[in-house]
């Protein structure tokens, strides 16, 4: 039985259902996540949700029970979803994080990343909530790092500088926001496509044939669980400390090539990775990408907001145990 004055709340994890006991506070915060239904809006989602706060999760085609449908181009529904919720923290996930995708589909993409986001800023200053804008390392051409959060962004493509007009449209109309910028994530994913790390995971299986991967351009994959923890701490210090403002970085430390990272899937799971050949020579693309755009996290580090982050092989295997052929029962369980 529980406590009068308590509350019961059930917090999931993979493989892992708890029952915890807590006592009964204040109204909870309010949270609205944008993209609630993204690779790393679901992981927000989670995060807030475990830690007490009231959670409005928005989505648009992907919308499901529990989960708001809300076109954030449309400036009358956005003004009218805040509004109506009162959100205390807005943590704005939403976005077409595809370069190929922006570069073939500007336009819709330019809406999405920099015109919802204005709307979302400004809509956020009139409310008094803190708004927290989700950016990329890809505002950086990658010719000289590690970049700190001063130094000067020269994105490589349309989708870098779509994610950097997004961010000085959030500081422009939201003085008081926060950007965080993050580099690749992988995370608990829907299929095995939704990242670009774990879409790697059909090479490796793929041991009768031989697979040429990157080996140029290093990458830090980072785990969406890890990001969605920072945003948590980001939101409830910045409640509290209008100081905490402006641009931060959140990165997992471990720089990987796409050819590392499938040798590392292989090692996880022991299998086979003699198939996997390092592509050493960049060939010519449609969409540039840097080469390394690794991110100084100092900053996060300094006001004790950072987390450490999951060690690549263990959230490797968290995120494709599901997906393997003697698991994939499980997914009937926890997904």
């Amino acid at each position: 039985m529980s406590r009068a004055g308590a509350e019961l709340r059930i917090i999931f994890s993979p493989g892992r259902v708890q029952l915890v006991q807590e006592e009964a506070m204040g109204p909870a915060p309010r949270v609205l996540v944008t993209g609630g239904t993204g690779l790393l809006g679901r992981a927000v989602c989670r995060e807030f949700q475990n830690n007490g706060w009231m959670v409005i999760g928005t989505g648009y085609r992907r919308a499901r029970p529990r989960l708001l449908r809300c076109d954030l181009t449309d400036e009358d529904a956005v003004k009218g979803l805040l509004q109506e919720y009162k959100p205390d923290v807005i943590v704005h996930c939403a976005a077409e994080r595809r370069p190929d995708v922006v570069e073939r589909h500007t336009e819709a993409a330019v809406n999405l990343n920099v015109h919802a986001t204005s709307t979302l800023a400004k809509e956020a200053a009139a409310n008094r909530a803190l708004f927290l804008y989700i950016s990329s390392d890809y505002v950086f051409d990658g010719r000289n790092p590690p970049y700190g959060e001063d130094d000067s962004p020269n994105p490589l493509n349309v989708y870098g500088r779509s994610k950097l007009e997004g961010e000085r449209e959030t500081l422009r109309h939201c003085p008081g926001a926060v950007v965080l910028r993050v580099p690749v994530l992988f995370g608990e994913v829907e299929s095995v496509s939704e990242s670009a790390v774990t879409s790697l995971w059909l090479k490796v299986q793929e041991a009768t044939e031989t697979c040429t991967l990157d080996h140029c351009q290093q990458r830090f994959p980072t785990d969406t669980r890890d990001v969605a923890a920072v945003c948590r701490k980001l939101s409830e210090r910045g409640r509290q400390d209008p100081s905490i403002k402006g641009i931060f970085h959140f990165s997992a430390k471990e720089q990987m090539t796409k050819y590392e990272m499938a040798v590392a899937m292989a090692q996880a799971f022991n299998l086979p990775s003699n198939h996997l050949i390092p592509l050493t020579e960049q060939l010519p693309a449609s969409t540039l990408r840097p080469m390394n755009s690794q991110l100084n996290c100092s900053r996060l580090e300094l006001l004790n907001l950072s987390v450490e982050p999951r060690p690549f092989a263990t959230a490797i295997t968290d995120c494709l145990w599901p997906f393997t052929p003697d698991k994939r029962w499980r997914q009937t369980v926890f997904h």
